[in-house]
């Protein structure tokens, strides 16, 4: 989840099993106004079967929430996590991937409005 402002992500407890409706539940309660889902691509950027498993989600969760959905490139957050831990960091290794993954896309939407507003 981020900051009001945008530019801080901080990781949730992670949904187990991930199913829409807990998703859902969440956004209502903390009034998302977007959900990124991470897209799990190969290092080459090509998409495989776990992609098609996330974007079926997406669409899941885009019909039953009243919110947009973006999917997001995850390609290395889970090395991300790691790191995290071994700096200390206390939440559970999916919790740090999903904080890492929403960062990384406030940081590039945040880089392109700059870019735009130039």
């Amino acid at each position: 989840m981020s900051d009001p402002s945008g530019t801080l992500a901080t990781p949730l407890p992670v949904i187990e099993p991930p199913e829409p409706r807990s998703v859902a539940e969440l956004v209502a309660e903390h009034e998302v106004e977007l959900v990124v889902v991470g897209l799990p691509l190969h290092l080459s950027g090509e998409e495989g079967s776990q992609a098609a498993l996330a974007r079926s989600f997406g669409a899941e969760l885009e019909a039953i929430l009243g919110v947009p959905v973006e999917m997001y490139d995850e390609r290395l957050t889970t090395r991300m996590a790691d790191a995290s831990k071994r700096g200390g960091a206390s939440a559970a290794p999916d919790s740090l991937a999903a904080a890492h993954l929403l960062q990384t896309y406030l940081e590039g939407r945040a880089a392109i409005e700059e870019r735009d507003d130039e």
